[in-house]
C-alpha cells in the first residue's frame, strides 16, 4: 500500500501479539495438554489447537472440556494458567520475517506497538523473553482499559500513546475481532493469514483490507522496498 494510496503516509504500525508477531501455540497447547492429564483427558494434537489458539484459555480448553467447561470455568483456568505461566517461553517464537519487519520499521521511522487481548500479566511476562521487542514502548493489553477488542478502544488508546491518529495507522492481526476492532477505530486492517486462522473461520467475511500470508508481506504493502 503505497503513501500514494492514502491522504498521508502510515505512521504506525499496531500489532496483535499471538498469531502475529509470536507463535504461542506450542507453549498454550503443552499448557492445555497438562491441563488434560491433571483431569485424565486425552490430550490434544497441535493440528487441532492451534487454530484455536487466538481464543485464549476459554477457547483452548473447550476443545478438552467440551460442555463441562462452564461448570469448571474458574478450576480449569487456574490450572490452565498456572502452567502456562511456568512455561510461557519454552517453544514461542517469532513468525519468520517479524524480526526483519520490526527493524525495517523502525528504520523507516514508523512507530509501532502492540494490542493484545492477552492479560498485562502474562504479556509482561512473554516479551522480556525477546529483547528484539524492547524498542516497542506501548504495548496496550486485554486488561490495560477495561474493555478489550473488539472494541476500538484499545487500539485508540494506543495511538494516543504514540501520539498519531488513528487514521495514520495500520492494524494488524490474525482474529475476526482484530479486524473488527480495528474498521471500527477507522484504521486500515490487515489480516495476518499466516497467524490462527481454523477451518471453521470465514475470514472472506471479515472484510479486510488487506491480506498478507507471511510478515515480511507487509513491506510491500507500505512500498517499502527491503531489497
Amino acid at each position: 500500500m503505497a503513501s500514494s494510496d492514502r491522504n498521508s503516509p502510515v505512521k504506525a504500525v499496531l500489532f496483535d501479539l499471538d498469531g502475529t508477531l509470536l507463535d504461542t501455540a506450542p507453549d498454550l497447547g503443552a499448557a492445555l495438554n497438562a491441563v488434560c492429564e491433571q483431569y485424565e483427558r486425552p490430550a490434544i494434537t497441535a493440528e487441532v489447537f492451534t487454530p484455536v489458539a487466538s481464543h485464549g484459555s476459554r477457547g483452548m480448553l473447550q476443545l478438552a472440556f467440551a460442555n463441562e467447561y462452564s461448570d469448571m470455568e474458574a478450576e480449569l483456568r487456574h490450572a490452565f494458567l498456572s502452567a502456562y505461566k511456568q512455561n510461557i517461553a519454552t517453544h514461542t517464537q517469532p513468525y519468520p520475517g517479524v524480526l526483519e519487519l520490526l527493524a525495517v520499521l523502525q528504520r523507516e521511522s514508523i512507530q509501532v506497538a502492540i494490542v493484545t487481548n492477552k492479560p498485562e500479566r502474562l504479556t509482561q511476562q512473554l516479551l522480556p523473553h525477546f529483547p528484539e521487542f524492547e524498542a516497542i514502548r506501548v504495548v496496550v493489553s486485554g486488561d490495560t482499559l477495561s474493555v478489550a477488542k473488539p472494541s476500538p478502544e484499545p487500539l485508540f488508546y494506543a495511538a494516543e500513546k504514540l501520539g498519531i491518529e488513528p487514521a495514520d495507522c495500520l492494524y494488524v492481526g490474525d482474529a475476526e475481532r482484530d479486524i473488527e476492532a480495528g474498521r471500527n477505530a477507522g484504521m486500515v486492517t490487515v489480516l495476518a493469514e499466516y497467524g490462527y486462522i481454523s477451518n471453521e473461520d470465514q475470514p472472506q467475511r471479515w472484510q479486510a483490507d488487506y491480506h498478507i500470508a507471511s510478515p515480511l508481506e507487509l513491506l510491500k504493502l507500505l512500498a517499502i522496498d527491503n531489497s
